[in-house]
């Protein structure tokens, strides 16, 4: 009878996928955080200033959310 061990490959192949979600984790995160500040400093503009860069209180989140 002939054996063989699978255990390392399958162990290396489930830290890739521990690993793939941990950097899915930490990008979603850096992507909300960069949302966030997004919002923020254009929500500190004043409704003059985003008109002088061509915007307005309604395209905040749009424009928040494009850069992702």
């Amino acid at each position: 009878m002939a054996a063989f061990d699978t255990n390392r490959s399958v162990t290396v192949m489930s830290a890739g996928r521990v690993n793939s979600a941990v950097a899915n984790f930490f990008g979603t995160l850096v992507a909300w955080n960069e949302e966030r500040a997004t919002t923020k400093a254009l929500s500190n503009l004043s409704a003059r200033q985003l008109d002088d860069i061509g915007l307005c209180y309604g395209d905040i989140s749009k424009i928040a959310k494009s850069h992702r």
